[in-house]
C-alpha cells in the first residue's frame, strides 16, 4: 500500500540515519524511503565543494536562500534564491558560497545514496580536510564507493 511510505516531516525535522548529521545536512527523504529512486537533503553550504563528477547519479539543486555559485563548463554561474540547476551525471562541476550567510539549498540525488555518502564523510571527520578545506585526494577513497570522483590538483 502506498500509504506505508507516506512521510510528513514537521519544520526542522529530519529522517534518522546511521549517525546524526550536523545541522548543515538535513535529510528529508532517505534512499530507503524512495525505494532507491532518490534522496533529498536540505543543505547549507558551509564549505565550498571542489570540482567533482557524479558517475551514476544526476544532481538537482534548488536554492532556498542566498546565492550559490556553480562552476560548470569552465564558467561560474550565479544561482540566487529561487534558482534551479540540474547537474547531470558525468559532467564535472563545483559548488561555492556566493553569499553571506551561505546558501541553503534542496539537493536531490537520483538514484539515491547521497545521505550515506554524507554520513561516511562526517564519520571520517577532519581526516578529509587540509587547511580547513575539503581535500579531493582525501575524499576520493570515500567518494569512489558512491560513483563520485573529485578532481585532484596537478603539481
Amino acid at each position: 500500500m502506498s500509504g506505508d511510505r507516506f512521510i510528513l516531516l514537521q519544520p526542522g525535522a529530519v529522517r534518522p540515519g546511521r549517525l546524526p548529521l550536523p545541522p548543515a545536512f538535513a535529510v528529508k527523504a532517505m534512499t530507503d524511503d524512495t525505494q532507491g529512486r532518490f534522496s533529498l537533503l536540505e543543505v547549507t553550504l558551509v564549505r565550498d565543494i571542489p570540482r567533482h563528477t557524479h558517475h551514476r547519479a544526476d544532481e538537482a539543486v534548488y536554492v532556498l536562500e542566498g546565492v550559490l555559485a556553480i562552476e560548470f563548463d569552465d564558467e561560474t554561474l550565479l544561482a540566487p534564491e529561487g534558482s534551479f540547476a540540474l547537474l547531470p551525471q558525468g559532467v564535472p562541476h563545483a559548488l561555492r558560497r556566493a553569499s553571506d550567510p551561505p546558501p541553503r539549498v534542496l539537493q536531490i540525488s537520483s538514484p539515491g545514496g547521497w545521505e550515506h555518502y554524507v554520513e561516511d564523510l562526517i564519520e571520517a571527520g577532519p581526516a578529509v580536510l587540509t587547511d580547513g578545506r575539503l581535500d579531493p585526494a582525501k575524499i576520493n577513497p570515500i567518494a569512489g564507493k558512491y560513483g563520485i570522483s573529485y578532481q585532484e590538483e596537478q603539481g
